[in-house]
């Protein structure tokens, strides 16, 4: 038997090495780690000369050499070249399938003359040393990366895949490759876009299928008007941090005071965590001239509630806590839990914020039921397809738009017309410049 070293920057490319060398019917003997790459000490037969070993040796060698030794294809679990397909499908099926046992080299009578004797003679006190647990140790963080890589391999192959499907679908239908842009430019979701294209009609020009499908955007997109002003009762107004709530409940209030009176409104201040949060609101009660409270936990609201129970509008101003943040849970409890009156709830949501932010936000909020949304800082906004498309996604009614600081006059019912028409004037005014500059940073690449 020669033994024989191998490197390489990987397991792989190592493997890779003695099978080109050595054959499959290679031994590994043992693997080492090193800064630089992997090592491997691989073992081949060469038949030892029988007649220079005693007769006793002689059967020991034949008696070890009837066993066929592990080859390498065994080792790695590989039969040959595979193709891409079937790299892949290993991969996905790897995940399933428990690590193989740990492989044993095969035991063979060393000749008593051989090349290079001191680097087998320390190889063999190596393997033979190692522990049974730091081997299958060392094999499992081979698998391991030699999954990893394909894995990475895999996810290249379908965005390529992907890419070129998408390439296709754009040569055979370029109208339809041309809308979706304008789609996820105006800032409608990928998804959204897609399902509002599949009913756009074949045979129409660019400027009719445009038309039509803000037309069919305007029908999905579900909107109340006036509706809290509209129905007396209590209205709690949740939300994160820095949305607006505080000033869209001033707005409320002084715009109910007005259309009912000032003794037929009240605010309860659930935010006692802010500073400054009970005074501001204190100083915007005082200036419409409507009461003014701070509820501490459940009972204190209720208590409150009772209290305020002949008035025609009653807004809670909740605190606002990021989504990640647990004070958030311990709020929707204390909204739960009381259950002697009927509270209206709605999601105040800052209209020019990221998608995916906003879909978080609906999702940790529908833990109460959301009668709606109000949509704030409008006047922000560059774009707000975005905004429209969490709203149809989830099917949620937007009631109010709020643009600017002016209490109480920035604060409109929700339009469907105004949002869409809004939307799609905010694209022409952004969103060609947009391309434009992306057309300059390509090119400039190009050169």
């Amino acid at each position: 038997m020669k033994i024989r070293r191998f490197y390489g920057k990987d397991m792989r490319e190592a493997l890779k090495k003695v099978k080109d060398e050595l054959g499959g019917e290679a031994v590994i003997m043992s693997n080492k780690k090193h800064a630089d790459g992997i090592e491997i000490i691989a073992a081949y037969d060469k038949e030892p000369d029988e007649q220079l070993l005693p007769k006793k040796d002689q059967l020991k060698v034949q008696a070890n050499l009837s066993r066929p030794p592990p080859t390498l294809s065994e080792i790695i679990g590989d039969s040959g070249p595979d193709s891409l397909k079937a790299l892949l499908e290993k991969q996905s099926q790897s995940a399933s399938t428990s690590i193989p046992k740990e492989v044993r080299p095969v035991s063979v009578v060393q000749p008593q003359v051989y090349s290079d004797s001191a680097i087998s003679a320390s190889s063999h006190a190596h393997y033979s040393s190692q522990p049974n647990n730091q081997q299958n140790n060392q094999q499992q963080d081979a698998l391991k990366e030699m999954r990893q890589e394909l894995s990475s391999l895999r996810h290249i192959l379908q965005f390529q895949v992907s890419g070129l499907i998408e390439q296709e679908k754009n040569r055979k239908h370029p109208l339809h490759g041309y809308l979706l842009q304008r789609l996820q430019q105006m800032g409608i979701s990928d998804n959204l876009a897609e399902e509002v294209l599949s009913y756009a009609p074949e045979s129409a020009d660019e400027r009719q299928s445009w038309l039509f499908l803000l037309k069919l955007l305007a029908n999905r997109l579900q909107t109340k008007h006036d509706d809290i002003l509209s129905q007396p009762g209590v209205v709690a107004l949740m939300g994160p941090t820095g949305v607006g709530k505080t000033t869209t409940i001033a707005k409320l209030a002084a715009q109910a005071a007005h259309k009912f009176g000032v003794d037929q409104v009240a605010i309860i201040t659930l935010d006692n965590y802010r500073i400054g949060a009970y005074e501001q609101i204190a100083t915007y009660g005082k200036i419409i001239g409507c009461s003014v409270k701070q509820a501490q936990n459940s009972n204190e609201l209720s208590d409150l509630l009772h209290q305020f129970r002949n008035k025609r509008l009653v807004l809670v101003d909740t605190a606002g806590f990021s989504q990640k943040d647990a004070r958030l849970i311990k709020q929707l409890d204390t909204m739960k839990q009381n259950t002697r009156v009927n509270i209206r709830h709605y999601l105040v949501m800052q209209a020019n914020c990221q998608y995916r932010v906003m879909q978080q936000t609906v999702n940790e909020y529908r833990q109460i039921s959301l009668q709606g949304c109000i949509l704030t800082k409008l006047d922000e906004c560059y774009s707000l397809g975005e905004v429209i498309s969490v709203a149809i996604e989830n099917k949620l009614q937007i009631c109010y738009l709020a643009d600017g600081q002016r209490v109480p006059e920035d604060l409109q019912s929700a339009s469907t017309k105004f949002l869409i028409t809004s939307a799609a004037k905010l694209y022409k005014k952004f969103g060609l410049i947009h391309n434009r500059a992306n057309d300059i940073n390509n090119a400039a690449v190009a050169v």
